[in-house]
């Protein structure tokens, strides 16, 4: 039963781990899920070549947090393979079948806390305040800070001939005053313009990444060139004013 023990001691250190790593992926910037996934993918020896796991690989704190897990994770798989083998090797029937029954029940237990809400909200509170007080990791939840739950997201929009947005600067567009703020232009050639001014031009073959109303980015993406993307444009600008008057309103 030691070696049963052992297999579930295992699996608990091993879900602490993945925790801790999720809850530091989430410090360095990362979404939740994304650093959920990225953790356990990393503590299992899974790859996946996602736009996430090219984030982690490009960013060096991320970088270490994984090759770590990898690590742990790679011992900790022939740990448990070794210990089970050594568990049943000398087991007759019954003492087998209780020995699989008593690692039945472990895992159940470790599974019923790994999907704990509960355990998962405390557990990651302890984990960000050890982490901020030991660690240089910055605390950024940027998916919080946007408000991206609320109906508002970071979307990249691919300018097409003949669209409302093409061969017109920033300050003809006049999209912050729909709500809708542009992060950066990414050129035709794959250059980047980070914060980019009113004088700046857009071209078909360029990418727009903004942040706004989920639908209003949308409309931005399938708005065409001529009278009825102005009135469109027009019919966006009112509904931005009556919902920051509205905001207003409720706070004076």
């Amino acid at each position: 039963m030691v070696a049963i023990a052992t297999v579930i001691v295992v699996m608990l250190v091993s879900l602490l781990i993945t925790r801790v790593a999720t809850v530091a992926l989430t410090l360095t910037g990362l979404s939740r899920e994304a650093a959920r996934f990225q953790a356990r993918s990393a503590l299992s020896g899974t790859g996946f070549t996602t736009s996430e796991a090219e984030a982690v690989v490009g960013h060096p704190v991320r970088r270490r947090i994984v090759a770590t897990l990898m690590l742990v994770g790679s011992a900790g798989l022939v740990t448990v393979i070794a210990t089970l083998m050594i568990s049943f090797t000398d087991a007759g029937g019954s003492q087998a079948l209780h020995r699989v029954l008593a690692l039945v029940g472990g895992l159940i237990c470790v599974w019923l806390l790994a999907k704990s809400a509960w355990v998962d909200r405390r557990l990651s509170w302890l984990i960000a305040k050890i982490l901020d007080r030991w660690t240089d990791l910055e605390a950024r939840d940027y998916g919080a800070l946007l408000h991206l739950a609320e109906q508002y997201a970071v979307g990249e929009i691919l300018v097409r001939e003949g669209d409302w947005l093409a061969q017109r600067t920033l300050g003809e567009l006049n999209l912050r005053d729909e709500g809708v703020v542009v992060l950066g232009v990414t050129l035709a050639d794959g250059a980047w313009i980070g914060s980019p001014t009113f004088d700046v031009q857009i071209r078909p073959g360029e990418r727009i990444v903004a942040y706004g109303p989920s639908e209003r980015l949308r409309d931005l993406d399938h708005r065409r060139r001529g009278s009825e993307g102005d009135r469109a444009h027009d019919a966006a600008l009112e509904a931005h004013r009556r919902l920051v008057h509205e905001v207003e309103q409720d706070h004076s």
